[in-house]
């Protein structure tokens, strides 16, 4: 269970509002009016708790485990024990994430709510705040900012002028924004720099030029953008990031990027300016993307692949320089035949 030093608790739920609040079916001969009184992991979980099981390699726990009720996949059913309440889905892990919300929503606390304004924090005058807007200490709000209702700006962000933040939304520990229009339920995580200069100049032997970055940062609805990551401004055009997009902690994505909705981008990426991501495209861990490409819609790109060409729609490439996944397996069997080979070889002419 959460520490509740940190996590603050709803309530608790019934068999039956579990259900509806994610939408699963409940195994036959149960009592709907069970009462769940938290979340936990299939090994830790107790009689009163809800767990869920969405990877195989955890079955073991799964035959073990004490949990009242679990998520499962309607073919893990037959394999429950006798003393779970099978919730069931197609998707496990996304109930089982719904659920978690139920029982911890990610509200404001209540010291803080209470205060909404820290006697610390400094606000310009012409700034406008929405309705049940919280700013935290030493948070700096600069000329014209706009910020919508409910919105949470935690202590030390520094929200320069003319920035608008939508409602909902809510701005990380020591976070800074410029030149940005930020849509509505948008979280960005503690130390993130969106809209700094791109990294934009002209090469001369008698010295770099820079070029002005004259475009803004463009944040869709419902995108998370994650601890210390950095956002640059366009050059002219803007750097957007679509509806629905997560980024990862420690990104960095240059001037002019495009990314469309519902993407995911894991830590360490890096994608150099003017390339365009297309929706829904998945990018793995430490990879790096040149400048000026285009990765079609619904791409797979593998961890600490090294990407310097476009990417076709709904493809999976792998590897430094980036290849197809096919390609990528088929020339690392050639590289082990030759290892092997050549390893035999050299143990006969020894002997």
């Amino acid at each position: 269970m959460a520490d509740p030093n940190f996590f603050k608790k709803s309530k608790s739920f019934s068999i039956k509002e579990i259900s509806e609040i994610t939408s699963c079916d409940v195994s036959s001969n149960c009592d709907s009016d069970l009462i769940l009184d938290d979340v936990n992991s299939l090994k830790n979980a107790k009689p009163n708790e809800l767990s869920f099981l969405d990877n195989i390699k955890y079955k073991d726990d799964f035959a073990k485990t004490s949990a009242g009720a679990c998520f499962v996949s309607p073919e893990i059913v037959p394999f429950a024990p006798d003393n779970v309440i099978c919730l069931v889905t197609k998707s496990p892990y996304k109930a089982y994430a719904l659920a978690a919300q139920a029982f911890y929503p990610d509200t404001i606390p209540q010291s803080i709510a209470d205060e909404q304004i820290a006697s610390s924090a400094y606000i310009d005058e012409s700034a406008k705040l929405g309705k049940g807007a919280v700013i935290g200490h030493n948070a700096v709000i600069c000329k014209n900012v706009e910020i919508g209702d409910n919105a949470w700006i935690e202590a030390g962000a520094v929200i320069q002028h003319n920035v608008k933040i939508g409602s909902n939304c809510r701005i990380g520990a020591n976070a800074t924004i410029s030149h940005a229009r930020i849509g509505d339920n948008v979280r960005i995580y503690t130390g993130a720099r969106i809209g700094q200069d791109g990294f934009g100049f002209a090469i001369d032997p008698t010295g770099h030029v820079k070029v002005p970055q004259l475009g803004r940062v463009i944040i869709g609805d419902h995108v998370e953008i994650g601890a210390n990551t950095t956002i640059d401004r366009g050059a002219s055009p803007d750097t957007i990031i679509g509806q629905g997009s997560w980024i990862d902690n420690l990104v960095q994505i240059g001037h002019n990027v495009e990314i469309g909705r519902g993407c995911v981008i894991v830590a360490q990426v890096g994608i150099s300016g003017s390339t365009k991501i297309e929706d829904y495209v998945a990018i793995g861990g430490q990879v790096g993307i040149a400048g000026h490409l285009n990765i079609g819609m619904g791409a797979r790109i593998g961890a600490q692949s090294g990407v310097i060409s476009d990417i076709p729609a709904a493809q999976e490439y792998l590897g430094s320089p980036a290849m197809p996944k096919g390609q990528f397996f088929r020339q690392v069997a050639t590289l082990n035949r030759l290892i092997k080979k050549k390893n035999n070889n050299a143990g006969a002419s020894k002997k």
